[in-house]
């Protein structure tokens, strides 16, 4: 279900890391007018010193950023877009990309993930990582899930054959929708696991934030990997 997001240029009064957004980080951080612009022109125009098949990921809800700075920084030879409506983690996990040695391959969008079709052409786009999204425990909220039969649906248009979605979530619930919808979509599933940490990925997995507080708790992390064939 979409929701509204207001843009920031109708903000009557921008916070400071709004105000970074629109001024310090403009190059490197887009508001929702320059996303739209970009759409279908995201490796001709900033990634015009690249291969033209330059592959593109995407993380969907960057939340601090610790993920994204690790991926962008150590994957200099792929591109990756950042989502994130909030401005605060939207300049944190920027900032922490540039610091940890991304370079020009890494950029954060400020925009709503439910609306990818308008960010993406047909087949433009590689990898998906979606990592601990709002659960919506509650049945009302539902319909607000991220993971949706026509959202995926929509996903597997805009991904490049071979691509993979990595999906993580500490909420067994969430995931146990999740995982349903992704079986009866068109993506072929690759891994699946209730216990991330003590599977055969936990030596490569890189732990978000969330992970570690949930470790700690004993709590373990869900974990599927689909195709697109």
């Amino acid at each position: 279900m979409k929701a509204k997001l207001t843009k920031t240029t109708e903000l009557k009064k921008p916070n400071p890391y709004a105000v970074m957004l629109m001024d310090e980080y403009e190059g490197r951080a887009f508001d929702e007018d320059k996303v739209q612009t970009l759409k279908g022109k995201w490796r001709k125009e900033l990634f015009q010193t690249q291969p033209n098949d330059y592959p593109i990921d995407v993380e969907i809800g960057t939340g601090n950023g610790y993920f994204f700075a690790h991926r962008s920084s150590t994957n200099l030879d792929r591109g990756l877009l950042g989502f994130e409506v909030k401005y605060k983690p939207l300049i944190q996990a920027m900032r922490r990309a540039l610091r940890a040695g991304a370079k020009e391959n890494a950029y954060m969008l400020r925009y709503n993930a439910y609306e990818l079709v308008e960010v993406f052409e047909k087949e433009e786009i590689n990898n998906v990582f979606i990592h601990h999204p709002d659960p919506w425990p509650r049945k009302k909220h539902w319909k607000h899930r991220l993971i949706q039969d026509d959202f995926l649906k929509e996903l597997m248009t805009l991904m490049k054959p071979g691509s993979f979605v990595e999906f993580k979530t500490d909420d067994e619930p969430y995931f146990d929708w999740a995982l349903e919808r992704f079986q009866r979509s068109d993506f072929t599933m690759d891994f699946i696991t209730r216990d991330l940490h003590n599977s055969k990925l936990a030596e490569v997995n890189f732990k978000t934030h969330f992970e570690k507080i949930f470790l700690a708790k004993g709590q373990p992390i869900f974990y599927l990997k689909v195709f697109k064939k």
